[in-house]
């Protein structure tokens, strides 16, 4: 156990640190840095089990700064602690430097991206929840979130499913330092309230002087011995603790001190009994976990259908995440609630001890899947309404941002789910999702070609969304059809197309069926499937699109900006002349039977024939 005073000493380098870099950046929060210092030092050299040459061990606890401003003193806590030259953070901030304004996981010690917040709880409960029921580890998890973020709903959805999971293996650190941005924090220090507040959500709850290292030491030593329930520490804390004429003051949020930063270095180094605390050696975990090495991940069985039949695709994620888990013990299903829809519930049933229900709180749903993600420990297949996705859209956004590993399968999309009507059709997911870095969209159209996107969804690193419908459609490909991101399929062509139609899911089987009417007029169309929304297959579509005397119509269900017909005339553009028409659902749709709801919004097989013989 270290020396309270050597703690002491290395809370207020820390603070000396936090001044002098964000001072050289010229930017910063240096202020809200100092109202963790006390914790961060006893954290990092007295709690926490780490391996400094691998900070990303198997075994090591985990640490997840919510109030990703404070990134300052994270960094300098790595560097106090030897990972690398204190020199460095004085490029806190500059273009060629990692050591960004908020972290991310370009740095090795950074497990998930902060700074949009009220996420990082629902992250570290990800990690708890695989800590027990997948590693089966003792290591443990803690998040640092400031009283300003306390006001975020995702903090308490992160609560409340980390008291359902009785998650005593992770410790949420609130830093009550009473200001926000630009005023005091609607609570400040009423610090009984933050107490029952947490007691209420389950959390065993310790009101702590977030200054007193010896307090602290003593709160950590509590929450490791609670069982049966996760630990709040409610921190009593000032803004700018220790800056003379600067703490607990407003409007220095996001500042750096500038001209007053000497004056506040001398007080602070006034404190100490040494202003370069020698290293603290930092714990170490107290079992050596294999680090995991990713494989190649597939179906236990190959789809088994019969061309002709008819399945609905949302059916066929069940039956494929199912068996992706049988292949793998990495893969595992998180669903909100609503898994008897998605069939997510299949996973369940195969594999009860890999499925977490989250309840109905999407944002903490994709929270707890990119924690659970982390370290290559797990391949999270999540699954809810594709509508409900965009409650989550911040949490999807900052993934990327952490380059987290999560499979998103939205069921029930577009006007086809029929009498439920619009609050609960998914018109804007494809534009949502295609905007993200780094993703993979698949909308697939039968049941045989959503097996093998699960399957490549699987063994793709990043974010990846699969749409799926509630109809069954009609298999339209053998089981042993082969299929790739960036490629799409034609399903029916002749040497006369007078026009290209694309379409997914639904639509696809609309084309077809329009294609069968036209026919019968002596008039043949192309039709492609896009199977892989993002990346587009081009390449393909600019070929098929001359073949057909550059006659385009794209059908889908979903609004116009955005999704599919946003995506196809971004390749137009690169041949002059392609005539587009896009239909697609306009204006906000209704309750009614799928069938006249795909006819009156247009995208129906009798629409698509009409667009046809207006060219």
């Amino acid at each position: 156990m270290a020396d309270d005073q050597v703690l002491n000493d290395v809370a207020n380098r820390l603070r000396v640190l936090s001044i002098q870099s964000t001072n050289a950046s010229n930017s910063g929060h240096p202020t809200t840095c100092a109202s963790i210092a006390e914790v961060m030092s006893v954290l990092f050299f007295d709690e926490m089990k780490q391996v400094l040459s691998d900070p990303r061990n198997a075994s090591s606890d985990r640490l997840v700064l919510s109030k990703g401003h404070a990134a300052p003193i994270l960094y300098a806590a790595w560097a106090v602690a030897g990972l690398f030259p204190e020199e460095r953070l004085m490029d806190l901030r500059k273009i060629d430097c990692e050591l960004e304004g908020h972290p991310t996981p370009k740095l090795e010690f950074v497990d998930v991206a902060t700074g949009s917040l009220g996420q990082g709880l629902s992250c570290a409960a990800g990690m708890a929840y695989t800590a027990k029921h997948f590693d089966k580890l003792d290591y443990r998890v803690y998040c640092i979130m400031g009283d300003g973020e306390a006001a975020e709903g995702s903090v308490w959805e992160a609560m409340n499913f980390a008291q359902h999971y009785k998650l005593d293996n992770l410790v949420a650190i609130f830093d009550i330092n009473r200001l926000g941005q630009s005023e005091a924090t609607c609570l400040q220090h009423q610090m009984d309230v933050y107490k029952a507040r947490c007691e209420a959500f389950g959390f065993h709850s310790i009101v702590v002087d977030g200054h007193c290292v010896k307090a602290l030491k003593a709160a950590f030593a509590e929450a490791r011995a609670t069982k049966g329930k996760p630990t709040a520490l409610i921190l009593k804390t000032f803004k700018g603790r220790g800056i003379p004429g600067i703490e607990d003051q407003e409007n220095w949020h996001g500042k750096p001190l500038g001209d007053k930063a000497a004056a506040a270095i001398q007080a602070i180094e006034g404190k100490m009994s040494n202003k370069r605390p020698s290293k603290v050696p930092m714990k170490a975990p107290s079992i050596s976990a294999p680090a995991t090495v990713p494989s190649a991940i597939s179906l236990s069985k190959p789809p088994a259908y019969s061309q002709g039949e008819k399945v609905a695709t949302r059916l066929a994620y069940g039956t494929a995440v199912a068996k992706l888990g049988e292949g793998s013990t990495r893969v595992i299903a998180l669903d909100a609630e609503t898994k008897n829809s998605t069939y997510a519930d299949k996973f369940k049933k195969a594999h009860p001890d890999r499925f977490i229900e989250c309840f109905i709180a999407e944002q903490n749903l994709v929270g707890v899947a990119v924690g659970c993600g982390t370290r290559k420990r797990t391949v999270p297949f999540v699954s809810t309404f594709a509508a409900f996705f965009t409650r989550a859209f911040d949490q999807l956004r900052m993934g990327a941002i952490s380059q987290a590993n999560v499979k998103c399968v939205g069921s029930h999309a577009g006007i086809s789910i029929g009498e439920d009507g619009p609050s609960q059709m998914a018109l804007e997911d494809i534009a949502m999702f295609r905007s993200i870095p780094g993703s993979l969209v698949f909308y697939p159209s039968d049941a045989v070609s959503t097996e093998r996107a699960c399957e490549l969804a699987a063994n793709y690193h990043g974010i990846v969304f699969i749409r799926t419908s509630r109809p069954a459609t009609t298999i339209l490909y053998p089981n042993d059809e082969v299929f790739e991101p960036g490629k799409c399929k034609i399903v029916r062509k002749s040497s006369s197309d007078r026009a290209l139609v694309i379409g997914a899911g639904v639509t696809l089987h609309e084309a077809l069926a329009a294609a069968e009417t036209l026919a019968k007029e002596g008039v043949n169309i192309r039709v492609c499937d896009i199977f892989s929304v993002k990346p587009i297959d081009g390449t393909a579509i600019l070929q098929n699109a001359a073949e057909c005397g550059n006659n385009v119509i794209v059908v889908e269900d979903h609004y116009e900006q955005g999704g599919i017909g946003d995506a196809v005339a971004h390749v137009l553009a690169q041949a002059p002349g392609t005539k587009l028409r896009h239909l697609c659902v306009r204006g906000i749709p209704r309750s009614g039977p799928p069938s006249v709801l795909l006819d009156v919004f247009g995208i129906s097989a009798k629409s698509i024939a009409q667009a046809v013989r207006e060219i």
